[in-house]
């Protein structure tokens, strides 16, 4: 007997109640992948809204013209608003204004454990959200340090980096070597609570306009809650036919380059841990606990 192939109309069919059941662990599959895209859009949809909430507060209580970058770390969003305690919240802004002196300062902020009831939240109740550990940093740009006094006396200021062993000794005619970053341990890239800077100008001695660069050290006072410029030694500019200055005139023009900033009168009142120069600008960094989100700018 020769038997022949099996084909495919020989295959048993399936049953009914079997592609019943297929087809409903495919809809109960579709549903939840549906749901599951709904409640990652509420969430993020969520988090968008309290970033704006807390954005608009950040903009009145740091008077700024335009509302800061606020981002809201960590996921799900949903059950850190119904708790109000949030990890990690970041917050930037660009052109804060300072009292009547600085008109474009930078600030970046870091905050940690912050607890902020939904309700106070949209009640704008500020003074109920709390930040466990704040962590921020100022940025002043030359020409708002050219604002502040005694400062403000020298005309078209700047602001260099330089080496604190530069500040401190010069380097007997060779160029001023590039400033690098760091620590006591000496990693390099961290924060300082001292660094070296070059500020340079134009002044007026006996009838003359002087252009004068001026070896300082910047000095975070922790203590003191102060950001202090100390002038170490001066030096004739480049219009000059020596850079040598007569102790008399460096006597009598370093005072114009000492100066003091209160960490109190910044935006992030924050206890100055370090300091970093740029070209062109001057980054206070600091730290804080426990604050109260209405005490952010005295």
């Amino acid at each position: 007997m020769v038997s022949r192939p099996v084909t495919r109309d020989d295959r048993p069919a399936p049953r009914p109640d079997a592609r019943r059941r297929g087809r409903r662990a495919r809809r109960w599959v579709i549903a939840l992948v549906v749901l599951v895209l709904l409640l990652v859009g509420a969430d993020f949809g969520a988090a968008a809204y309290a970033e704006h909430m807390i954005s608009q507060k950040a903009r009145t209580q740091l008077q700024l013209t335009d509302d800061p970058s606020v981002t809201i770390h960590g996921f799900p969003f949903l059950t850190q608003a119904l708790g109000g305690d949030y990890s990690h919240i970041s917050v930037s802004a660009a052109g804060v204004p300072v009292a009547d002196k600085l008109q474009d300062v930078a600030v970046n902020a870091e905050l940690e454990d912050v607890t902020a009831p939904l309700s106070d939240l949209t009640n704008g109740n500020t003074k109920a959200i709390t930040i466990g550990k704040l962590t921020g940093s100022v940025t002043i740009k030359a020409a708002d340090l050219a604002r502040l006094s005694p400062l403000d006396k020298i005309k078209d200021l700047r602001i260099e980096p330089s080496t604190a062993e530069y500040v401190q000794n010069g380097d007997s005619g060779q160029s001023e070597p590039a400033p690098t970053t760091t620590t006591t341990e000496g990693q390099a890239g961290q924060d300082e609570s001292s660094t070296g800077v070059r500020i340079s100008g134009h002044l007026s001695f006996a009838g003359k306009d002087l252009e004068i660069f001026c070896f300082a050290m910047i000095e975070a006072d922790a203590k003191g809650g102060t950001i202090d410029f100390v002038p170490k030694r001066l030096q004739f500019g480049n219009d000059q036919e020596t850079t040598v200055v007569p102790q008399a005139v460096q006597n009598a023009l370093m005072p114009n380059f000492k100066a003091s900033i209160s960490t109190k009168d910044l935006p992030l009142s924050v206890t100055p841990t370090g300091v970093r120069v740029q070209s062109g600008s001057v980054t206070i960094k600091g730290e804080a606990t426990n604050v109260s989100f209405a005490d952010l700018s005295k």
